[in-house]
């Protein structure tokens, strides 16, 4: 039961998320042997002003 969560600044589409998911499903399955119906991919949106790189917020980064 591979479970995979992704974190990324937020702003891409249901789509997006979407071709993601089957592309990171489809990777398990040809690599790991695993059951599409056993992988989990779950999206976590971060807003700019809750992520830094580099020592600073990226929601100040212009």
């Amino acid at each position: 039961m591979p479970y995979v969560r992704v974190e990324m600044l937020e702003g891409r589409s249901e789509e997006q998320k979407a071709k993601l998911a089957q592309v990171i499903t489809n990777a398990l399955v040809e690599h790991a042997s695993a059951k599409p119906d056993s992988v989990f991919v779950v999206f976590e949106d971060v807003k700019k002003s809750n992520w830094a790189t580099g020592g600073t917020l990226v929601s100040q980064k212009k």
